[in-house]
């Protein structure tokens, strides 16, 4: 039996395992990607038919399966990753977290979302993939394919909200409800854009990987220079 005068381990704090799960999500996120390319190469591009054929209807590939109603709540989720609403929302937080003279977290809000943009139009440019054209798009597109820019700025702007929202609460279960929503959203842009045809699922896939991976690595960025320099 335990020695009950034996002090016990203190638990885990949030801002202990934060940085750690942040690393975690890093290093995952871009080996997810790098295994992803893999598909430009022919690999899988199968599984990538198989879906976006499942999501429409057998005998008119232009026509999407559920009711009309679900098409046009799809067209409403997707706009959730466009750079007017991300823009938008990212704005509304600068003003907030200036007005609490939160100066790290208005530097991360500068160089997550920007930057993620600027990498994913470079990426798309790179890898310059076609727009999948074995079912008919339901909206409008005027870029490459690879990686999905709606996934990846979705991830990287609801993830980073997320955990700054989430950082400035020590309670945990409000700490889960405001990732879990982040979480939540992203899934939610990203399938739309499978749904609605106007990218393949590994497209979607390699933009969540990338996108999370840039906003950890921008918040694993502010967490270090906080600890650097405590009080600035």
């Amino acid at each position: 039996m335990p020695d009950p005068a034996e002090p016990r381990p203190l638990p885990l704090r949030f801002g202990q395992l934060a940085p750690v799960l942040a690393l975690a999500v890093c290093a995952g996120g871009l080996f997810g990607f790098l295994e992803l390319m893999e598909v430009l190469e022919g690999e899988g591009r199968h599984i990538d038919e198989a879906v976006l054929l499942a999501l429409r209807n057998p005998a008119d590939p232009a026509d999407p399966l559920g009711p009309p109603w679900l098409e046009l709540t799809m067209r409403d989720l997707t706009a959730l990753g466009g750079i007017p609403v991300l823009g938008l929302l990212s704005l509304l937080a600068l003003g907030w977290l200036a007005l609490r003279r939160r100066w790290r977290s208005v530097t991360l809000l500068f160089i997550a979302l920007p930057g993620g943009l600027l990498l994913n139009t470079l990426l798309k440019r790179g890898f310059d993939r076609p727009r999948p054209s074995l079912v008919a798009h339901l909206v409008e597109v005027g870029t490459s394919s690879f990686p999905s820019g709606h996934a990846m700025l979705s991830a990287v702007g609801f993830l980073t909200l997320g955990a700054l929202l989430a950082g400035g609460t020590e309670r945990r279960r409000e700490r889960g409800y405001i990732l879990a929503a982040a979480v939540l959203l992203t899934l939610v842009v990203g399938g739309s854009r499978v749904y609605l045809g106007v990218h393949w699922p590994s497209d979607v896939l390699a933009g969540w990987c990338l996108g999370a991976a840039w906003a950890m690595g921008c918040w694993l960025l502010l967490d270090l220079a906080r600890r650097i320099f405590p009080n600035r």
